[in-house]
This record gives C-alpha cells, sequence and structure tokens, in this order.
C-alpha cells in the first residue's frame, strides 16, 4: 500500500470519526425547521470544535518527558502526546526509545521520564503479576485493575484507547495452509516440529510464550527471540514458522500473514493507557489530561493500522505520521 493510499484511507476514516462524534453532541430534539446553512461541512465543523487550544499558563509549568517503548506503535503513540502536549502550551521532552516495558516502567517510576503509553494486558502481566487467566475479558475491567496497580506506585494510568492492540500468533498463509493450521491449539499440537519466535521477554511473560506453554500445551522444537521490529520478517524469509504479532500490524494484510484463531482466549485486551506520575499530573492541571483523552478519540484500531502501516511499510517517520494525524484529525490547526 502506498503512501497515498495509506493518507487517502485514513483521511476517510477519520473523517467518519469526526462526522459521528459530531453528531453524537448534537441537539436529538427535531422542530422540523430546517437550519439555514451556514457554508460549512459538518465534518469541518467537528474538526473546528475539536481542535487543541493552546494555554499560556501551561508554559509555566514544570517540562514533561514523554516517554515510549521500542517498537513503532509506541514512537508514534508517543509523538502523538508529545506533539498534542506541545500544542496545548506545555514544554515537552521526548526520550521515545526506552527499551522495553520494564525500563519504560523503572523510568517513569524513577522520575527518569513523567509519562509513556503502557497496554494494560502488558502492565497486569508484567507488573502486577496478574496470571493471564485472571485478566478480565471486558476492557473497562481490565483498565480499573490496571489503573489501580499503577496508583500504587504513585502513578496515574489515564483514560485508555478505543483500539486494544492485542498479541496475536500469526503465521505466513502459506505456511499455516501446508501444515493445516489456523487456531493455536492447532499449532500446539504440532509445536513439537515448529519454531515459534517473538521478543525475548516473550520466553518469561504469561501472555506470550510461557501462556502459549501453559495453556495451550505448547512444546516447540526451537524458540528464536528477535527485536521486536523483525516479528514479520522471519515469517516471511521462512526463519520460524509462528511468531507473536500485534492486531494493529499494517504487516498483516500487506504480507499475507494470518493470524490465528485464540480459541482458548489466551490474549487478555491491550488497550494502551497514558501513565503519568502524579507529581507531574497534579503540577500540569487540568489540560494534561484533557488533552491525552481528546487526541485519543480517533485511535481505533483501523486508525492505528494505517499510522503503523504509514512507518513500518511506506517508511515515513513516526513524528510526520503523528503529525499528520493530528493535523487529520482536526487537533491541530
Amino acid at each position: 500500500m502506498n503512501t497515498s493510499t495509506t493518507r487517502r484511507l485514513l483521511a476517510a476514516l477519520l473523517a467518519l470519526v469526526a462526522v459521528l462524534a459530531f453528531s453524537a453532541c448534537g441537539d436529538d430534539e427535531d422542530d422540523g425547521s430546517t437550519p439555514a446553512s451556514s457554508g460549512t461541512t459538518s465534518t469541518e465543523s467537528a474538526t473546528a470544535a475539536k481542535a487543541i487550544v493552546s494555554n499560556p499558563a501551561n508554559a509555566s509549568t514544570p517540562e514533561i518527558t514523554v516517554g515510549s517503548k521500542n517498537f513503532t506503535e509506541q514512537f508514534i503513540l508517543g509523538e502523538i502526546y508529545a506533539q498534542a502536549l506541545q500544542a496545548a502550551g506545555y514544554k515537552v521532552k521526548k526520550e521515545l526509545n526506552l527499551g522495553s516495558e520494564q525500563i519504560a516502567f523503572k523510568s517513569v517510576k524513577s522520575g527518569e521520564v513523567d509519562a509513556y503509553p503502557e497496554y494494560t494486558g502488558t502492565a497486569l502481566t508484567s507488573f502486577f503479576d496478574v496470571k493471564t487467566d485472571d485478566i478480565p475479558k471486558d476492557e473497562q475491567a481490565a483498565y480499573e485493575e490496571t489503573k489501580k496497580g499503577f496508583a500504587e506506585d504513585g502513578l496515574t494510568a489515564l483514560a485508555p484507547t478505543p483500539f486494544t492492540d492485542a498479541n496475536e500468533v500469526g503465521m505466513t498463509k502459506k505456511r499455516a495452509e501446508e501444515l493445516g493450521i489456523t487456531t493455536i491449539s492447532q499449532l500446539a499440537a504440532k509445536s513439537g516440529e515448529l519454531t515459534m519466535s517473538g521478543s525475548p521477554e516473550c520466553r518469561q511473560r504469561t501472555d506470550c510464550l510461557l501462556g502459549l506453554e501453559r495453556t495451550y500445551g505448547a512444546k516447540f522444537k526451537k524458540y528464536l527471540p528477535v527485536d521486536l521490529a523483525l516479528r514479520h520478517e522471519v515469517l516471511t524469509k521462512g526463519q520460524a514458522d509462528a511468531s507473536i504479532l500485534f492486531t494493529t500490524d499494517g504487516q498483516i494484510a500487506a504480507q499475507d500473514l494470518l493470524v490465528l484463531e485464540d480459541d482458548k482466549n489466551l490474549f487478555p485486551p491491550y488497550n494502551v493507557t497514558f501513565v503519568v506520575r502524579d507529581e507531574t499530573l497534579k503540577a500540569a492541571g487540568p489540560d494534561f489530561e484533557k488533552v491525552i483523552t481528546q487526541v485519543q478519540e480517533g485511535l481505533t484500531a483501523e486508525v492505528m493500522q494505517e499510522l503503523n502501516s504509514r512507518v513500518d511499510l511506506d517508511k515515513e517517520k513516526p513524528e510526520a505520521v503523528a503529525k499528520a494525524y493530528l493535523t487529520e484529525a482536526g487537533y491541530l490547526q
């Protein structure tokens, strides 16, 4: 999918989000009259209504350091949050390649960064020792449990994104057809002959390899740890039979990959929450949370997949993709 195509598709998706949001805020009463035309479309009206307004008072608050983990979606989200806060008048510093979730979590607890985006399912399994089977399948319930866990460390988990980016197990369609596999249970039954791939930390995570072993009884012939950026390449190059993918990966459709059915419901919700230090949130004032919540409204799974595609497939920079999203969605003018 080329750059112009993804831009047109993203613009269409965001326009639909804007129209729906504007319609939802409209007057439910109908007096039968026909309003005079203002010369603007509903999309333009909705766009103008949600533009971020710079507040001069925010410039006097302490500088905010926004962090992220070390893969495409995190870079994009970090940029979206940082640029939105800058547009609201805050002084912002970016540290957008911290590393794994453990490194990012330590960084926000220590004050190296003030905030970073984290996934609810990841937080519950990796930080708060919740067994995968015990994580609520309801997205809001999973968020509430995540919020409670972060609060004990002096952190606030802000409202979650509309999209969830769950872990998935993927294969090339060709390899899956060769083996007659469409579900994770079928993969597990043949795992003794197969190579599985994922991040290095996947081996210790109950929502990753450890969970595949415990829930599905998988015993892979080999586990190939790779950088997250290579999770699709190991499949297309035949280095692994299966790999951990993410729901919002643009490569799934573009590279003819197949997501296996999680027939035992191993993987929990993975909505994103912007995790911020309590002291930072208090010093920043009310605009901080308002802006973060505002710019997340358009982040559906379809939109996030398009944003990821722009970086991974079209080779655009995360900074430029984030700015395009904020502009096309009407948050920046």
